[in-house]
C-alpha cells in the first residue's frame, strides 16, 4: 500500500524505517553477542570445574560427593556419573527430584567411551534448560557430568533483550522526531518554490523566481524561471500577433465599408454609372481577396509548425507591381515613382510578397499628404523611400 502524504512526512517516515531497520540490526547482534558470550563463559567455568573434579584422587564414589559437597554453594548445579549403557545423578536437595530426568546421548556415551575429550551441549528438562558438559570420569570407562541451569543466563539476557527494546523504541521515537525536523527545514526551499509557481498560476504575472544556491532546488528554479522566459516571450508574440492582425485587417474592412457604403448611397439616388460601378465593384474585390488571403497568413503565422516553406524562381518585378497594386487602393492621394528592373530569385511568391508589402505600406504611412513614394529594383536591391 503506497504512504499517501506529504513529502516532508514522506522522508520523515523513510528516516524513521531506516533507523528502526539500523536500531533493530544493531540490537539483534548485540543481543546475539552478549548470549554468544555468557553461555561461552558458562560453559568455560563448567568445563573447568569438570575437569579439576575429573583428577581428583579417589573412586568415582568419592569424587562425586566432593564435588557435590564443594559445589553445593553454586545454584542448582547437578553432578553425575556415565558409562556405557548407565547413568546416575548424585541427589541434590529438590522437593521433586523427579523432576530432574535428564539422559545422556551418545556424546556424553563417546566421552565415556574415550572417542571424545569433552562434551558440551543444552539440555531440557521438566525443571527448565541446563547447560551440560561432560568430561573424561576419574575412571576408565566413565564420564563426569556437570549440568548447570540457564535460569540465571536467561534472566539477564531477557533484562537486556528489555533494555535493548526501550532504548531501541525511544531512539526510533528521536529519530522520527528528528527525521520530521530535518524534512520540514530540507524542504522549506521546496515550499518557497511551490509558493511562488502557485501565485505565478494565481495572478498570471511571468515573473523569474529568485534562485539561492546552487543545490537541486535551485536548479528547478532555474528550469522554471526558463519556462516563464519562454511562457512570457510566447505571450508577447500572441500580443503582437493580436495587434498586427488587428492593423492588418483594419485597412481592407474600412475601404469595403466604404465602398459597400457608396454603392449603398448611389443606388438610393438612383445608382450609378456601369464603368464606375464595374471599377467599385472590382474594388469590393480585390478587398475581399486581400481580406482571404490575410486570414491565410495569419493562420499560417498560428501553427505551431508551419508548413514548409515552397521555394520557386520568380521574377522580383512582378512580385512589387502586385504589392504596389494593393497599396495604390489604400494610398489616395499619394504618388508613386516607381523604376523596376526585372530580378529572378528563388523564394516564395506569398511570403515576398507580404514583405514588400508591409514595407511600402510604412512608407505610405510615413509620406506626407500628396507626397511621392519611391520604388526602385535595381540589380536585385530594393530601395523604398517617402
Amino acid at each position: 500500500m503506497r504512504f499517501r502524504g506529504t513529502l516532508a512526512a514522506r522522508v520523515a517516515l523513510l528516516a524513521t524505517v531506516a533507523v528502526g531497520l539500523s536500531v533493530a540490526f544493531v540490537a539483534t547482534a548485540a543481543y546475539l553477542t552478549v548470549r554468544h558470550e555468557l553461555i561461552a563463559s558458562l560453559d568455560e567455568q563448567l568445563l573447568n570445574r569438570a575437569r579439576a573434579a575429573a583428577r581428583s584422587e579417589g573412586t568415582s564414589e568419592v569424587v562425586l560427593r566432593d564435588t557435590s559437597s564443594s559445589m553445593s554453594a553454586v545454584a542448582d548445579v547437578r553432578i553425575g556419573l556415565a558409562w556405557d549403557g548407565g547413568h546416575r545423578w548424585v541427589p541434590v536437595d529438590d522437593p521433586d527430584p523427579a523432576s530432574f530426568m535428564l539422559q545422556p546421548t551418545g556424546a556424553e556415551t563417546a566421552v565415556a567411551q574415550g572417542r571424545s575429550e569433552q562434551a558440551v551441549r543444552t539440555a531440557y528438562t521438566q525443571t527448565g534448560a541446563y547447560r551440560m558438559v561432560a568430561v573424561p570420569g576419574p575412571e576408565e570407562g566413565t564420564a563426569l557430568l556437570l549440568a548447570q541451569s540457564m535460569d540465571p543466563t536467561e534472566k539477564a539476557l531477557g533484562k537486556l533483550g528489555f533494555i535493548l527494546t526501550i532504548f531501541g523504541l525511544l531512539g526510533i521515537g528521536a529519530a522520527a522526531i528528528a527525521g520530521w525536523a530535518v524534512a520540514r527545514n530540507g524542504l522549506s526551499p521546496v515550499r518557497q518554490l511551490t509558493a511562488a509557481v502557485e501565485n505565478i498560476a494565481r495572478t498570471e504575472r511571468l515573473e523569474p523566481i529568485a534562485v539561492q544556491g546552487n543545490d537541486e532546488v535551485a536548479r528547478l528554479a532555474a528550469a522554471f524561471n526558463a519556462m516563464l522566459a519562454g511562457l512570457s516571450a510566447s505571450r508577447d508574440r500572441q500580443r503582437r500577433l493580436v495587434a498586427d492582425a488587428g492593423h492588418e485587417l483594419r485597412t481592407p474592412l474600412t475601404s469595403l465599408r466604404t465602398n459597400l457604403e457608396l454603392l449603398t448611397q448611389a443606388d438610393a439616388r438612383g445608382g450609378l454609372a456601369p464603368e464606375s460601378r464595374a471599377e467599385l465593384m472590382e474594388d469590393v474585390r480585390f478587398q475581399i481577396d486581400e481580406l482571404t488571403t490575410l486570414i491565410g497568413d495569419l493562420t499560417e503565422l498560428a501553427r505551431d509548425e508551419p508548413a514548409p516553406a515552397q521555394l520557386e524562381e520568380v521574377d522580383l518585378s512582378e512580385v512589387v507591381e502586385r504589392a504596389l497594386e494593393r497599396v495604390r487602393r489604400r494610398a489616395t492621394g499619394l504618388r508613386f515613382d516607381v523604376a523596376l528592373q526585372p530580378w529572378h530569385v528563388a523564394g516564395e511568391p506569398t511570403g515576398l510578397e507580404r514583405a514588400i508589402t508591409n514595407l511600402l505600406d510604412n512608407a505610405v504611412k510615413w509620406s506626407p499628404p500628396e507626397g511621392t513614394v519611391t520604388v526602385s529594383l535595381r540589380d536585385g536591391t530594393l530601395y523604398v523611400a517617402d
